[in-house]
């Protein structure tokens, strides 16, 4: 399998636009200017390893809205499942894109 690359700031910027299940970023604020900028990034690259090691979409889909439900204990909102699927295939498009640029 061969590995794709994908920067953390990249990571961030997918993470902060389609997911954010807290809701810290305010819609006119930006991410790389807040103290609380990696609040995300664990699950972020969990998500990215998860697809890597070849998991599903629907699998990594659900591993994120298992953090936000269960883990998070936010439970299930509305836009929890659409966030996650957004997050998701934007992963899954830059690694694509990365896959290409090599």
């Amino acid at each position: 399998m061969k590995r794709t690359q994908i920067s953390l700031s990249k990571l961030r910027d997918i993470g902060w636009a389609e997911w954010d299940p807290i809701g810290l970023l305010d819609s006119d604020e930006q991410w790389n200017q807040q103290s609380f900028a990696d609040e995300y990034d664990t699950y972020l690259m969990q998500a990215v390893a998860r697809l890597r090691q070849g998991a599903s979409e629907n699998e990594v889909i659900s591993y994120l809205i298992d953090i936000e439900r269960d883990y998070m204990g936010i439970g299930m909102q509305q836009g929890t499942t659409s966030r996650a699927t957004r997050t998701v295939r934007r992963i899954q498009k830059e690694l694509e894109i990365s896959t290409e640029s090599t």
